[in-house]
């Protein structure tokens, strides 16, 4: 079996005489990539974070709090820490039955990523450089 080598702009493939495909890129691909992945995931987290606040519920501010403490805004993940977050999330009250705002309720981020997903993902494409 010969060695396959497959380039593209970004790297190359390469495909060794055992069977085992490696994968090469090009040394300017991440530093260039790297950044613009950082600054979108850093984009998106705290998005999240703000367009959930409307949707979370409300009674001390203290869940919609312990949401941006629980995130390190770059790292992919968004958590509300409190204890009774949790419980909160899936058997808290119905959206329309706080008297704190018809949009709060459980599922908060199921619901706001219906509403605001696109805008999220299309800004995140715009600072990578994907998207319009």
């Amino acid at each position: 079996m010969k060695t396959t080598h497959i380039e593209t702009p970004r790297g190359a493939v390469v495909i060794g005489t055992n069977g085992k495909a490696e994968l090469k890129f090009k040394s300017n691909f991440a530093p260039k990539w790297s950044g613009r992945y950082s600054k979108a995931q850093r984009f998106i987290d705290s998005e999240v974070l703000r367009l959930s606040e409307p949707f979370t519920p409300l009674l001390t501010s203290m869940l919609i709090k312990t949401g941006i403490l629980g995130t390190e805004v770059g790292s992919g993940t968004v958590s509300w820490i409190a204890p009774y977050a949790k419980s909160q999330y899936y058997r808290g009250r119905r959206p329309g039955e706080s008297k704190t705002g018809p949009l709060r309720g459980r599922l908060w981020f199921e619901r706001m990523k219906a509403v605001h997903g696109r805008q999220i993902t299309a800004g995140a494409k715009k600072l990578v450089g994907t998207g319009k």
